[in-house]
This record gives structure tokens, sequence and C-alpha cells, in this order.
């Protein structure tokens, strides 16, 4: 029988992880990853595989305790709510990061997704999955009057991925809150309130 493993899976991937996080792939070495997780390189590779296959693992580990946990969060608000929230999250994460990490999956797109059509492919299903989210939500507030009308949902979605991939870059190089707050607080404007106004509620900070 194959002896069980002696060290936590999920606390390992957590480290390499964020080892790949702050320094991308091509930037984090084998030497990094065992000095991070605290395991051999022997034990990562027969825990994960090669280095590659580490990184998609922590890749795939970041999509869902990140991304997968604040869409099912914002899933259970009201359209507009949920939206605002989305982004409020976003915006604290980015201010308070001292480090400048950004989003992993963005900076993986950035660095791999051109050259890598596996990872392209990962990147682009979470960007539909992000994309799709919003969508439900504009869809379901024109239904209800609390988002307005002008523009189909489809495109509004679309909109609203964009403004989310901007603001993940400049939060790297230029983590302003007065910049950043206006970019999410002008795209929330556009949603309208129903009634075919241009703007909606004041937001406020997000702090």
């Amino acid at each position: 029988m194959a002896r069980p493993r002696e060290f936590d899976e999920e606390a390992v991937l957590d480290a390499a992880m964020q080892r790949f996080w702050d320094g991308g792939y091509e930037a984090t070495s084998v030497k990094d990853l065992t000095a991070e997780t605290g395991l051999t390189a022997a034990s990562l590779y027969n825990a994960f595989g090669d280095k590659r296959a580490i990184y998609r693992t922590a890749l795939d580990r970041y999509i869902e305790t990140s991304i997968g946990v604040r869409i099912g969060r914002c899933e259970a608000l009201p359209p507009r709510a949920a939206i605002a929230t989305f982004f409020g999250d976003v915006l604290r994460r980015s201010l308070s990061d001292r480090q400048h990490k950004g989003c992993m999956v963005v900076n993986a797109a950035l660095e791999l997704a051109p050259h890598d059509g596996e990872l392209r492919d990962i990147i682009t299903g979470v960007l539909k999955r992000i994309e799709a989210f919003f969508r439900s939500a504009i869809e379901e507030g024109q239904a209800d009057g609390t988002i307005g009308s002008k523009a189909p949902a489809e495109a509004m979605a679309q909109h609203l991925l964009g403004v989310l991939m901007g603001l993940r870059v400049l939060a790297r190089v230029r983590p302003e809150r007065a910049l950043l707050e206006g970019l999410v607080a002008t795209a929330l404007a556009g949603l309208g309130d129903g009634t075919e106004g241009v703007s909606g509620p004041s937001i406020g900070r997000f702090d």
C-alpha cells in the first residue's frame, strides 16, 4: 500500500500559490517552492508533478478559493448589490495589497496565456465565468427595474469584465484609491437605475 502523505496538501498548495502569485511562473524556481512549502523537490514532484503541474494546481486553487468564493457569495445578493459587492471586494483587496501582486489569473493571462494553449483555455474559462456572473446579475436587474436597459446585458457584462481587467492591472502599478474608486464608480453608474437614467445610487468609498 502507498504510504499516506505526511503533510497538509492544502497548506502546501497555498504556500506554492503565494510564491507563484508573488513572483510569477518564470521567476519562481523549484528552490523557491521548496523554501516556501518546506518540502523537498522530490516530495513536491511526487505529490503534484513538475513545476508546471504545480503551477496549474496552484492556479486552480486560486480560482476556486478566491474568484469562485467571491462569485458564490455575491450571487446570493440582489443584482445591483451583487455587482457592487464584487467590485468592492476587489478594490479592498487591491488597496490593502502591499506587495501589489494583483490577480493571479490576470498575471497568468499576461505572462503565460500568449504561448501556453492549455493555460490560455483555463484563463479564458475563468473570464467567461466572471462575465456570466455579471450578465446574470444584469439580466435580473433589468427584469426587476434596478438596472437600466439601454444596452444589452451581454454588452454591459463584457464592459464590466474589461473594467475589472483594467482595475487589476492598474492596481499593480498605480494603487491609488481615488483612481481605482473612480474607475469602479463610473462603471457602476453606467448600469443605470431602471428608469434609463445614466447613473444609479451613490456608492461612496470602498472602505
